[in-house]
Formats: C-alpha cells, structure tokens, sequence
C-alpha cells in the first residue's frame, strides 16, 4: 500500500517537529515548509494526499494562499486548516476556499489524524455534490420519520396514548414537505405571514381528539426539530455552508410557526362547535 504524503506547513519549528513526530508515527510521509513561498514550491514540486497549513503566518499570503494553491495544483488533495485565532470572517472565507475543514489550535494527536483520515475517506469538498438542505429534507423524509417515531416509542407519556404508527406518523411527510418548500421561498425568519400548515392544523386537531395532552404535542415536536437537525449535522458535507446558518434558522423558524399552528388547532377542538378532524 502506497503512503500517504501529508504537506505540513508552519512557521512555528515547535508545531513542525511535534505534527511531523505525531503524523509519522500514524504512517504518513510528511514534507515541511516554514511558510507560503515554501510551500508553494514543495506544491509544484510533487503530488500531496493532504495539506496541513497553518492559517496565520508571517509574510506576503497565508494559510488560504497555499489552500487555493493545492486546490488548482494537486485537486484531489484534501486540505486542513490550523488556526489558534478563529475569527468568524477567516473560517467563512477558508470555507468559500474549499478548504475541506478547520482544526483550531492546540489539536490534539488523536484528533489531528483522525481528521485527515476521515477527510481523506471523505475525498475533497470539491469532489463532492452539493445539495440544497431543502433536498436533504426531501431526500431523507423516510429515514427521518423512521427515527422519529423511534425515539417516540421510547416516550411513555406520548406511548400512553394507544395509536397505529400510520396514526402516529401519517402527518410527517406532508410537515417536511412544507418545510422544504418553506427553504425554497423568500419568507423571512419571523415573518408574521407564514403560510399555512395544513399538517400542522390536521395533527393539531387529531392529536386532541386522541387524548393527547398540549405537552405532549410540544415533546412530539421537540423531538421532530431534534431528528432534523441530526439529519442535516450527517449530511454537514454536501451542504453548502454558506446557506447551512439562514437554513438551519428558517428551519427553527418555520417548526415555531406549524407547532403554534397545531396547538391553536388543538384548543379550537376544545370550543362549541368546532370543524371535524381532517382525516
């Protein structure tokens, strides 16, 4: 089996003699260089597994110069960003540079191979399809209400109520696909003209003539924006991160507005001549 070459760069000898110690001892062939300009050359000079850089370093360019560098020279390296200052605007812009991950300074041994390894199973961002969170939801409805109603299962206030699982669940697939279509719109975070949820009504409505009690319908969707966020936190690779912030809080958002949705259609039940359930 080939071995793997591992692009170590940093200013700081300490940093070089420990990483270089650490990544050698896990199988890796590694080259060192002090900082961009060496770099540079070590990238033209031959062809990289992965590349271990130092964000900040003195001197014309930084750890982003030699990312886009490995990215147009050697593609298929994978490349892993060192930072002991994590500023909100490095990590966004070395994010934008496809750099495929950001390890903050000081990392531990165990962690830093594992990272390379597991990026390196993973293959670069850039060789990666990027999909739309709105079609992860679409794409993992089954899986995600399979989940759901297995951690429900484990509830025994909400089990307490006797329910087929078609009962239980049946409202699920409509709700994602309303928050999908809902990352697909233009409405704002906290719009006070959200559309509305007709799952959201119907499972407000039928989850009170079940029995069901209003904290119980919190924890249903407690535990809904929970296998949500799971779903997206797995599939965190083929997102494009700079949309995964403003999706995740339109996804809040949009969950706040079908359970105030539900628990409005859930007390209606209680009043004098209320509409049916929907079945």
């Amino acid at each position: 089996m080939a071995t793997n070459r591992v692009l170590l760069v940093d200013d700081d000898e300490v940093v070089r003699v420990t990483l270089t110690g650490v990544l050698e001892q896990s199988g890796f062939a590694v080259t060192c260089a002090t900082g961009v300009a060496e770099a540079l050359k070590c990238i033209t000079a031959g062809p990289y597994d992965a590349l271990l850089t130092d964000l900040h370093m003195p001197g014309p360019g930084d750890g982003l110069t030699v990312v886009s560098a490995m990215r147009h020279t050697n593609p298929t390296a994978v490349t892993l960003l060192l930072s002991a200052f994590p500023r909100m605007e490095a990590a966004t812009q070395a994010i934008l540079s496809q750099a495929d991950e950001i390890l903050v300074k000081p990392v531990d041994a165990k962690s830093l191979v594992h990272a390379i390894k597991h990026r390196m199973e993973m293959g670069p961002v850039r060789n990666r399809q990027i999909e739309s969170v709105a079609a992860i939801l679409e794409r993992t409805t089954g899986p995600a209400v399979q989940e759901w109603y297995k951690v429900v299962l484990t509830k025994q206030p909400v089990m307490s109520i006797p329910m087929s699982r078609d009962l239980r669940c049946g409202y699920l697939p409509q709700l994602f696909r309303e928050l999908a279509a809902r990352l697909l719109s233009s409405t704002a975070t906290g719009s006070t003209t959200a559309s509305v949820s007709p799952a959201a009504v119907i499972h407000g409505l039928n989850r009170r003539r079940a029995g069901y009690s209003p904290t119980m319908l919190v924890e249903e969707s407690r535990i809904l924006q929970a296998i949500i966020f799971k779903t997206i936190q797995n599939n965190l690779a083929t997102i494009d991160p700079s949309l995964l912030l403003e999706d995740v809080m339109t996804i809040a958002d949009e969950m706040d507005s079908q359970l105030s949705q539900a628990m409005a259609s859930f007390m209606a039940d209680l009043l004098p001549g209320a509409p049916p359930a929907w079945a």
